[in-house]
């Protein structure tokens, strides 16, 4: 999956959960991923802008969390990970992921 392919699957998945009332940012080392959900409806672009909750990693280990192949916790621990700001919003985001 790309960058692309991810902002997409982003797109469709924020659609369908309620608004959390913060913005998100996913910093990857493929490019960022920036997700406002702080209105009534949630918009997902590739913009690098400020965020409550900005979680750096890359896109394989997004992938390999969503396939259930790596658990969240432990690329936590592992560095894969790295979670700044708002930690309650980051264990909010396993249904966008998945």
């Amino acid at each position: 999956m790309d960058l692309t392919e991810i902002t997409k699957q982003f797109e469709q998945t924020a659609s369908k959960i309620p608004s959390l009332g913060k913005t998100i940012k996913f910093k990857l080392t493929e490019g960022t991923v920036f997700i406002d959900s702080s209105g009534d409806t949630t918009v997902v672009t590739n913009e690098d802008k400020e965020a409550d909750c900005t979680i750096t990693t890359s896109l394989a280990t997004i992938n390999a969390l969503r396939k259930g192949e790596m658990n969240p916790m432990m690329a936590m621990m592992s560095g894969k990970i790295k979670i700044s700001g708002d930690m309650g919003l980051a264990m909010k985001l396993s249904s966008l992921i998945s």
